[in-house]
C-alpha cells in the first residue's frame, strides 16, 4: 500500500506539473488575449480539480484492491496525460493563429494609417512650400523694387544739388551780364541818336540826288525801275531756268534722302506702341494664389511651359492675371489657349503641360483651316487647294499698321471682283486675285524674300493661273503689269488700305491731325480759312486775296507744307492747295 501511494502521489505531481505549465505557458499567451487566457486557465484547474478527484478515487480503489489495479491506473494516468497535452496543443495552436491573425490585421490597420497620414502631410507640405515659394518670390521683388526707388531717389537727390549749384553760377553770371548789358544799352541809345540824325541828313541828300537824275536821265522813277527789272528778267531768264532745274535736281536727291530719315524715325517711334499692343496677350486667372502653381517647383512648370510653346510667360504683381509676351502671335494664341485650359483644369505639371500644348496646336490648324474656309466663302472664291486654304487662315493672325491682313484680302477680293465686274471682265478671277494678292504675307515670318516675291512662288506651287500671279507680283507697282486684274487689285488694295479707320489710328488722334493741319494753315498771315479734306491728305487754304498777291500764294503753300512736314507725323503725303479768288459784284437796278 505505500508503494501504491507513493506512485499515485508521483501521477499526481506529474498531472500537477504538467497542469501547472501548461497554466504558465497559457500565462504567457494570456499576455497577447487575457479572455482565452482566462478559459484556459480554468479549463486546466477543472482538469486539474477532476484528476485529483479521480486519482484520489483511485486511491481508494486501490488500496481495496490490488497491484493488478496498480497497472491499470497506471495505463489510465499515460493515457489521461496523452489527451491533456493533446488538448493543450490544440489550445496552444488555435491561441497562436488568433495572436498571428490579430498582430496581422493590427499590423494592417497601422500600416494605412500611416499611409494616409503620410499622404496628408506630403500635400500640406507641397502646399505650404509652394506658398512659401510665391511668398518668397513677392518679399524678393517688393525688396527689389524699393532698392530701386531708394537708388532713384538717391540719384535724383544727388541731381538737384548738381542743378541747385548750377542755378547759383547761372544767376552770378546773369547778374553781371545785366550790368554789361546796362552799360551796352546806354551806349546804344547814344547811337540810336546819332543814327537818327544821320538818317535825316542822308534823306535829304538822296532826295536831291533823285531829282538831278531824273534831269540828267529825262525819266521818272518808276520808269527807270519798270526799265531796269525789264533788263534784268531778260538777262536772268535762261539763268533762272539753269538753276530751277538744277535745284529741282537737288531737292529731288534731298527729298529722297529726307523721306527715308523720315520712314526711319517712324518706324522708331511707333516700336514701342505697336510691340506693347501686339505682342502681348492676357490671360485672367482665378486667384493669385494660382500664380504660384503656374511656377511650379523651382520653377519647374514656368520653364517647361516657355520651351514648348516658344512664348514668354510673364507673372508680376498684375492682379488676377498672367502676360504672354512674343512676336508671332500664333505662338501666343496656342499658349493663351493651353495656358487657360491648365489653369481651368488645375493640374499643372510639366507631362500635363506638354500634352495641353501638343492638343491646343492640334486645335490651331484646325482653326487656321476654318478661318481660310470662311474667308474664301465670304469672297465667293472656290477651287482653292487645301494647302492654299491653310495659308490663307494664317493670315487670321497677320496685321499691316494694325489692318488684318485676312479681312484687308477679303475686301480687296469684293473690290476687286465689284471693278472687274463693271468692266465686262471676269468677277471670279478678280476676286480670287485679290484674296490671294498678300498671301505671301502668311509664311514671310519664316521663309527669306519679300511677301512679294513669296506669294508667286506659292502661287506658282498650287497651279494658280498667270492672271493671280501677276496680281501678286504687280499689286504694289502696276505700270510693269502683264493684265489688267494686277491694276485692279493694286487700285482696291490702295482703297482698302486708305479708308479711314482700317489702319490703326483711333478717332481721336484721326480728328486731331485734321484739327492740327487747319491750324498750322491758319497760324499764318492773310490766311482767311483752311480745310483738311480727303481724310487728312490735303489742306485747301483760302487766303484774303488784298493781302496775298498770286506769287505770295506760291510761296505760301510752300512754306505751311514745311510746317507741316516739321511739325506732324503723318502717312504719305500732304497736299496743300492755296486759292485766291478776286470777285467784283455790281447789281442793275
Amino acid at each position: 500500500m505505500p508503494l501504491l501511494d507513493i506512485l499515485l502521489l508521483i501521477v499526481l505531481i506529474a498531472v500537477g506539473g504538467f497542469a501547472f505549465s501548461l497554466y504558465q505557458r497559457l500565462g504567457r499567451l494570456g499576455e497577447v488575449n487575457k479572455g482565452e487566457l482566462e478559459a484556459s486557465r480554468r479549463e486546466a484547474l477543472q482538469l486539474l480539480e477532476a484528476a485529483r478527484a479521480e486519482s484520489k478515487t483511485l486511491i481508494d480503489s486501490a488500496r481495496a484492491e490490488s497491484r493488478a489495479v496498480r497497472e491499470a491506473a497506471q495505463s489510465e494516468a499515460m493515457r489521461l496525460r496523452d489527451s491533456v497535452q493533446g488538448e493543450v496543443e490544440r489550445l496552444r495552436q488555435a491561441a497562436s493563429a488568433d495572436l498571428e491573425r490579430t498582430r496581422r490585421e493590427g499590423e494592417e490597420r497601422l500600416r494605412t494609417q500611416l499611409k494616409e497620414e503620410r499622404e496628408r502631410m506630403m500635400i500640406t507640405l507641397a502646399a505650404e512650400r509652394e506658398m512659401l515659394g510665391s511668398e518668397r518670390n513677392s518679399v524678393k521683388a517688393e525688396r527689389e523694387r524699393l532698392q530701386s526707388d531708394l537708388d532713384s531717389v538717391r540719384a535724383e537727390r544727388e541731381e538737384l544739388k548738381r542743378e541747385t549749384e548750377r542755378l547759383a553760377r547761372r544767376g552770378e553770371q546773369l547778374d553781371a551780364r545785366a550790368l554789361r548789358l546796362d552799360e551796352q544799352e546806354e551806349k546804344l541809345d547814344s547811337f540810336e541818336k546819332s543814327l537818327y540824325v544821320r538818317e535825316a541828313e542822308l534823306g535829304q541828300r538822296e532826295r536831291g540826288i533823285d531829282l538831278k537824275l531824273q534831269e540828267v536821265a529825262g525819266l521818272s522813277r518808276e520808269e527807270a525801275r519798270d526799265l531796269l527789272l525789264s533788263r534784268l528778267d531778260a538777262e536772268l531768264e535762261e539763268e533762272k531756268a539753269l538753276k530751277v532745274k538744277a535745284s529741282l535736281e537737288r531737292v529731288r536727291l534731298e527729298v529722297k534722302r529726307e523721306a527715308q530719315k523720315l520712314i526711319a524715325q517712324a518706324a522708331q517711334r511707333q516700336a514701342s506702341e505697336t510691340a506693347a499692343s501686339l505682342a502681348v496677350s492676357v490671360v485672367p486667372i482665378p486667384s493669385d494664389a494660382m500664380k504660384g502653381r503656374i511656377i511650379g517647383r523651382e520653377g519647374r512648370n514656368i520653364r517647361t511651359f516657355e520651351a514648348l510653346t516658344g512664348v514668354d510667360l510673364i507673372i508680376d504683381d498684375t492682379p488676377e492675371a498672367v502676360l504672354l509676351s512674343g512676336f508671332n502671335p500664333m505662338r501666343r494664341e496656342i499658349a493663351r489657349m493651353a495656358l487657360e485650359q491648365l489653369v481651368g483644369d488645375g493640374r499643372i505639371h510639366p507631362s500635363r503641360i506638354e500634352e495641353v500644348v501638343e492638343k491646343a496646336k492640334n486645335e490651331m490648324k484646325t482653326f487656321i483651316y476654318e478661318r481660310g474656309e470662311e474667308a474664301a466663302l465670304e469672297a465667293g472664291v472656290v477651287g482653292l487647294k487645301p494647302g492654299l486654304v491653310q495659308l490663307l487662315g494664317r493670315l487670321h493672325f497677320r496685321s499691316s499698321y494694325g489692318q488684318n491682313v485676312l479681312k484687308h484680302s477679303v475686301q480687296v477680293a469684293h473690290l476687286t471682283g465689284i471693278m472687274a465686274s463693271e468692266l465686262g471682265l471676269d468677277a471670279g478671277m478678280g476676286r480670287r486675285a485679290g484674296l490671294l494678292h498678300d498671301i505671301g504675307k502668311s509664311v514671310d515670318r519664316e521663309i527669306e524674300g519679300t511677301h512679294v516675291e513669296i506669294g508667286i512662288t506659292l502661287a506658282g506651287r498650287f497651279g494658280e493661273p498667270k492672271e493671280v500671279m501677276d496680281a501678286i507680283a504687280h499689286h504694289h507697282d502696276p505700270e510693269n503689269n502683264e493684265t489688267i486684274y494686277s491694276v485692279l487689285a493694286a487700285a482696291a488694295d490702295a482703297i482698302s488700305a486708305a479708308r479711314p479707320g482700317a489702319r490703326r489710328e483711333s478717332l481721336e488722334e484721326y480728328i486731331q491731325r485734321l484739327e492740327q493741319l487747319e491750324r498750322i494753315a491758319l497760324s499764318f498771315p492773310g490766311v482767311d480759312n483752311a480745310f483738311a479734306v480727303q481724310a487728312g491728305r490735303e489742306v485747301r487754304v483760302i487766303v484774303k486775296p488784298d493781302r496775298i498777291s498770286d506769287s505770295k500764294a506760291t510761296l505760301l503753300a510752300r512754306e505751311i507744307a514745311g510746317r507741316i512736314e516739321r511739325d506732324m507725323n503723318y502717312p504719305g503725303q500732304v497736299q496743300v492747295t492755296v486759292v485766291r479768288e478776286s470777285r467784283a459784284v455790281e447789281y442793275a437796278k
